[in-house]
């Protein structure tokens, strides 16, 4: 790591409510990279390594004939739930082009929730319950949103929190996502009235707390700094990644030592050791939303606040636009954007370094992507300047 290799370019296809995709979700995955090449100025015949993340539809067999690659050396998934490993995918990556194993490695996601199912429904269909599901499904705990709002609630209640955070945490996105055309709100911007009078979809999250269901697909290609100097694309170092669980986490998220919590304490000491830095030094954050919850506790585990200061770390706009005093979620997030199962964060990050956002934020060094809070093992990116 510490910039062994480099994002030299991004892509995405456009973003679309449920359903809205005229394309398949294969094709969705072919522009998204097809577009993350011409970014980088590389040929699609180049790229010789795919990282899909929580992705089996999409294989790399079909892919790499519908891109026309010459030669397929390097194709795998990291281990996936949630949306935990999106930056690991970045991870898996980085260590194919450090390593020598491939050239010039895509690491994406498609996602057409209209063309295939629900991807935070409730597990319908099933007819038993195996593993740690044996231990909720039983008792009725089915859907991501009831898992997470466990967690929520109870870290709510331990610390003092209201709900003007949680709707501090999605008005943020709304307000982003204002400043960007390409997402899916853009147009629709969120008052704290709007928030409150929303529906309860499961307590304590409001409709507002819920990312959507969205269409689309986000990629980036990874080679090391030689390469990219003689490809047009600007590249952007990966200073350091992470993935872990731990210490102690048990058979599901429900322990002693994790509730309230997301896990992400030894992912946060990992980074900040690799990187030789701290949360605060970060200029911009990316952070997994599938729920405003997750993010509460994120921020604290990641060093970026303690419980009791969340409440007014995080208000009177304190992560809107790019002048807040932690620029957050500068695209609109998973929850303002579209939710690509936050690999378009990724993109966002990138961009950031670049100078490329509809939200830029001056003067970024450091840029911090941080995969889905709540689902172990979780992961994280951090990008830098050259």
């Amino acid at each position: 790591m510490n910039g062994n290799a480099v994002v030299v370019g991004i892509g995405e296809s456009e973003y679309y409510k449920r359903g809205g995709a005229q394309e398949t979700e294969f094709q969705l995955a072919v522009k998204a990279i097809s577009r993350a090449a011409e970014d980088a100025g590389l040929e699609l015949s180049e790229i010789d390594g795919l990282v899909s993340y929580m992705d089996n539809r999409n294989d790399p067999l079909r892919l790499s004939a519908a891109l026309g690659m010459k030669e397929l050396r390097w194709a795998m998934t990291p281990w996936a739930g949630g949306g935990n490993n999106s930056a690991a995918a970045i991870q898996c990556a980085d260590a194919a082009v450090s390593g020598g194993y491939a050239s010039y490695v895509v690491a994406f996601r498609a996602l057409a929730q209209g063309q295939f199912s629900r991807f935070g429904s409730h597990f319908s269909g099933m007819t038993n319950a195996a593993g740690p599901h044996a231990w909720t499904h039983t008792y009725g705990l089915i859907s991501p949103a009831q898992e997470c709002a466990l967690h929520t609630k109870r870290f709510m209640h331990d610390y003092g929190i209201t709900q003007e955070a949680l709707c501090d945490i999605s008005m943020a996105c709304y307000a982003n996502a204002q400043r960007n055309p390409r997402a899916v709100r853009y147009g629709s911007p969120l008052t704290r009235e709007k928030y409150h009078d929303s529906r309860w979809i499961v307590e304590p999250f409001h409709l507002y707390d819920c990312c959507p269901e969205n269409d689309g697909a986000a990629a980036v290609i990874i080679t090391t700094p030689d390469r990219a100097r003689d490809l047009k694309g600007e590249a952007v170092p990966i200073l350091a990644t992470a993935q872990g669980i731990g210490p102690n986490i048990g058979i599901d998220s429900f322990q002693g030592r994790w509730f309230p919590g997301m896990f992400y304490e030894g992912v946060a000491e990992t980074i900040w050791q690799r990187a030789g830095i701290r949360a605060t030094d970060v200029d911009v954050l990316q952070m997994y939303e599938n729920f405003t919850g997750p993010v509460m506790m994120s921020l604290c585990e990641l060093g970026y606040c303690e419980p009791g200061e969340l409440q007014d770390f995080v208000a009177n706009g304190a992560l809107e636009g790019p002048d807040a005093r932690l620029p957050f979620n500068t695209s609109g997030g998973n929850i303002g954007e579209a939710y690509i199962h936050g690999f378009e964060m990724i993109n966002e990050a990138v961009r950031q370094v670049r100078g490329e956002s509809t939200c830029q934020v001056d003067k970024v060094d450091l840029s911090f992507a941080v995969g889905g809070p709540g689902y172990a093992p979780g992961s994280a990116v951090l990008f830098g300047r050259d």
